[in-house]
């Protein structure tokens, strides 16, 4: 990897489903480098499941070694309970790439959707296409997958500001 390269790792949080994508970035030049989807066991109890989101995230982490993490904000429903649960995913998803000693941005929906699609209501399949147009290589099997990648395509644009946000804290 050039030394002027950085690799994002962007991520799409959910208790059934977290996306994960990772980037390079050269200059203004967007690389894919990998996708996929975390899938914690869906019968099983909910440490458990927190546990081998965890695991996999930290598998994801050592197998790519990015130097940055980017995370979408949780879009909060009418139900408290799938809240409260999405939250606890959500906690585990920021605590990873921050356990490893990488700074994580995050980024709400609609500003992923406006940065990857130029409209913040897009549609899940407009961003799927754009992210098929940015990252040609990208083979995002899930629409979590391809959220993620959009999320990593959004902190690339968004990094500057989003390290000086983190330094005024």
């Amino acid at each position: 990897m050039d030394l002027n390269t950085i690799r994002i790792l962007g991520l799409d949080p959910g208790l059934r489903r977290t996306g994960w994508g990772v980037i390079d970035v050269t200059g203004s030049r967007l690389a894919f480098v990998a996708c996929g989807t975390i899938l914690p066991p869906d019968q099983a109890p909910m440490g458990e499941r927190l546990a081998t989101l965890h695991r996999e995230l930290l598998g994801v982490i050592e197998g790519f070694s990015p130097h940055e993490a980017a995370v979408e904000e949780t879009f909060v429903n009418m139900n408290p309970s799938s809240t409260l649960k999405l939250g606890q995913a959500r906690g585990v998803v920021l605590l990873a790439p921050a356990q490893m000693g990488l700074p994580v941005a995050e980024y709400a929906a609609l500003l992923v959707k406006k940065s990857v699609v130029g409209a913040g209501r897009a549609e899940k399949a407009q961003v799927r296409m754009m992210i098929g147009i940015l990252l040609p290589k990208a083979t995002p099997q899930t629409e979590d997958a391809s959220d993620a990648l959009a999320v990593a395509v959004t902190h690339a644009h968004h990094r500057g500001a989003a390290a000086r946000a983190r330094a005024a804290l």
